[in-house]
């Protein structure tokens, strides 16, 4: 287990707040927010602080056995559950030995999915003593990736939580989980951070001009982080420059040449692209300032001046149904296709009421 690292900026007036009152913790807490604000980063953090012996306004002091312990991926008290997947991401192997493919087999893809062999290989840890008595921290994350059996069998040992013991769980979306799994914790929510405490983060990163990666991750700094060291020069793609150009002066893009690029792309990660761009298109329609990709709102106010504001939200509801099976087309380039009509049929100054 590699050594988690300490708070974010933005976080350390709420880690501050909530681990200040542990004489009254919870035994589970479900942590959750926008994607790409650092839960995970809090919640590895929060543990560090929960099983520090010398605690500097609830927050882990960094020199004690403890903290060393959690430095070093060591400390007995400390458990990640999250999918094999991603802990293959995180360059470890959380792989169960009870789980290993049988001898000459081959070896399956890491499961997306937290198992439930996972919960259940924690029965022994729970009925030992935790080490000088302090607590034991099981943070699972993210916990959409429970499965039904999963959440189940975690939802059992919540039911009667084991002594000493705190879970921390993390999720994007509360309204993705059992809601028996969710009314055994307490919620703690944390909020997207002012960009006045991102940006400057950002650029310690390495990032020059943050701003605009800032604003199309909807204000999440890793998120941000994570598109600008992805291979695209801009924030905003240059296949949707290519898209928007024609349609702010009036005209219609040749979707064929775009289709051809898009196609080469994992659809869920352009759809999202479209879905940004109608919000932006639907704030631009009210005269409200654009959200997502603030170097095109004249061009995007061009646009929804032009277009109906009822073709805007029946595309852009076309588009969040479509984001449901993105990642299962059943036909690649006809799909890829069909949604480009589909916005050019929306946006276009003449565009026809028919549907694709």
């Amino acid at each position: 287990m590699s050594a988690p690292p300490g708070f974010l900026p933005w976080q350390h007036d709420t880690a501050e707040q909530w681990l200040g009152r542990r004489e009254r913790f919870s035994h589970a807490w479900l942590i959750h927010g926008l994607a790409g604000i650092g839960k995970r980063r809090f919640v590895l953090a929060a543990a560090a602080s929960l099983l520090c012996e010398s605690p500097q306004r609830g927050i882990a002091c960094g020199r004690c056995h403890a903290c060393a312990w959690v430095a070093s991926g060591n400390h007995p008290d400390l458990r990640r559950i999250r999918p094999d997947a991603v802990a293959a991401q995180e360059g470890e192997d959380a792989a169960d030995e009870a789980a290993e493919p049988a001898s000459g087999s081959a070896r399956k893809a890491p499961s997306r999915d937290i198992r439930v062999e996972q919960l259940r290989a924690l029965h022994d840890w729970f009925n030992t003593a935790t080490h000088r008595g302090g607590w034991r921290v099981a943070v699972l994350y993210p916990a959409e990736a429970l499965n039904v059996i999963s959440a189940n069998a975690l939802l059992k040992v919540l039911e009667e939580p084991p002594a000493n013991t705190v879970f921390l769980l993390t999720t994007d979306a509360p309204d993705r989980l059992l809601p028996t799994l969710v009314s055994r914790c307490r919620r703690l929510p944390l909020p997207v951070p002012p960009p006045e405490q991102c940006l400057p983060w950002l650029r310690e990163q390495g990032l020059a001009e943050p701003g605009p990666w800032l604003a199309v991750a909807g204000g999440a700094p890793l998120l941000a982080l994570e598109r600008a060291q992805s291979g695209e020069n801009h924030a905003c793609p240059a296949w949707l420059k290519q898209l928007l150009a024609p349609l702010a002066q009036g005209g219609a893009p040749e979707i064929g040449p775009l289709a051809d690029l898009l196609e080469k792309q994992a659809p869920a990660a352009w759809i999202d692209a479209l879905q940004r761009l109608f919000v932006d298109l639907s704030l631009a329609a009210v005269q409200a300032p654009v959200r997502y990709f603030p170097e095109q709102e004249k061009g995007l106010q061009a646009i929804a001046q032009r277009a109906s504001r009822e073709r805007l939200a029946e595309a852009a509801k076309w588009l969040a149904s479509q984001r449901a099976v993105a990642d299962h087309p059943l036909n690649a380039k006809l799909f890829t296709h069909a949604a480009l009509q589909r916005v050019v049929q929306a946006c276009g100054p003449a565009a026809s009421t028919e549907t694709v």
